[in-house]
């Protein structure tokens, strides 16, 4: 029997990262959205590419809008995207708090028809709603983590590939802290065939790449006009579903729940871990200089800002 995935939230990141899980035939999807006919419209578009593809997957699309999720009933994995884009004239903390409404109200739901499931958060401020997911779900830390390092490694990537100009599977890349403008590319264990990035490129190209990576986000907003990145994130997600699916203990950067790990406690941040069919099956802590370690702390702080904002 295959696996089934939900994905909550049929915008550009939720149907893209479906259709990525069906394309390869990794699982059975349930598509929702708040609108009608909408997930259910492409669903149907995306199974009668099945047979284009070759994959067995079934994808269903429903709406939510009366509440009923009880087609995700025995889901395996839930990803998460549902939410709100900020809009002008709306704060920070405005944004933070209507996110969280959607987020509580849909870790609810799937949590009580699917007990066993691993939720994924992609919804922003991404580090603030995988720990209202967790707080709220009531499952084990190691089933609840949000996708951001991958997303952000592969930015980077992608970045020193353009500047190296070797193919990007010599590229290995790393990114820790929360999903924001105060990340922490990490240069020192970045590498190109294994050669550290340090030695390869001089130190004003390599601040370039991290400048850059740390806006990543911000700068395909600012090219689109009105809308964001969805290629790069749903891509980010289907590795992570894939690395849990099919157990193959990859060591991704993800949002985990830390208790102690980098000296930090009671936050979820970006960390490498063994991602399995257990979920977060082990943290992997990396030794950092002062400087790096002080750049983490301050990521730590601007996700407990908004975390003391909702209490959570």
């Amino acid at each position: 029997m295959r696996k089934k995935v939900t994905v909550v939230g049929g915008g550009f990141v939720g149907s893209t990262t479906a259709q990525r899980i069906a394309d390869a035939g990794l699982a059975d999807v349930v598509l929702t959205d708040i609108l009608e006919g909408a997930p259910t419209g492409k669903a149907l578009d995306m199974l009668e590419a099945m047979p284009i593809l070759r994959s067995d997957s079934h994808v269903t699309g429903i709406s939510t809008k009366d509440g009923d999720y009880s087609a995700t009933a025995g889901s395996d994995l839930v990803v998460i995207t549902a939410g709100f884009p900020r809009k002008p004239g709306m704060s920070r903390d405005d944004l933070l708090k209507a996110n969280y409404a959607v987020v509580k109200e849909v870790t609810e739901k799937v949590a009580r028809l699917s007990p066993e499931a691993i939720i994924i958060l992609v919804t922003n401020p991404l580090d603030v709603m995988t720990q209202t997911a967790y707080r709220v779900s009531g499952f084990s830390k190691n089933r609840v983590l949000g996708m951001a390092g991958v997303l952000d490694s592969a930015r980077m990537r992608a970045f020193i590939a353009m500047e190296v100009g070797v193919s990007v599977e010599n590229i290995h890349a790393f990114v820790l802290g929360g999903h924001g403008d105060d990340m922490v590319p990490l240069p020192r264990y970045s590498t190109v065939a294994g050669i550290p990035l340090p030695d390869l490129l001089p130190k004003e190209r390599i601040d370039a790449i991290v400048e850059r990576t740390r806006k990543g986000g911000g700068e395909i907003v600012n090219l689109m006009k009105t809308g964001s990145a969805y290629y790069a994130p749903s891509a980010a997600v289907y590795e992570m579903v894939d690395s849990i699916l099919r157990d193959r203990k990859k060591i991704l950067p993800c949002a985990a729940f830390l208790e102690g790990e980098y000296g930090l406690h009671d936050i979820y941040m970006g960390v490498p871990v063994v991602l399995g069919s257990n979920g977060v099956e082990k943290i992997i802590e990396i030794k950092l200089t002062d400087a790096e370690r002080a750049a983490l702390e301050k990521s730590a702080a601007s996700v407990r800002e908004m975390t003391k904002v909702l209490a959570i």
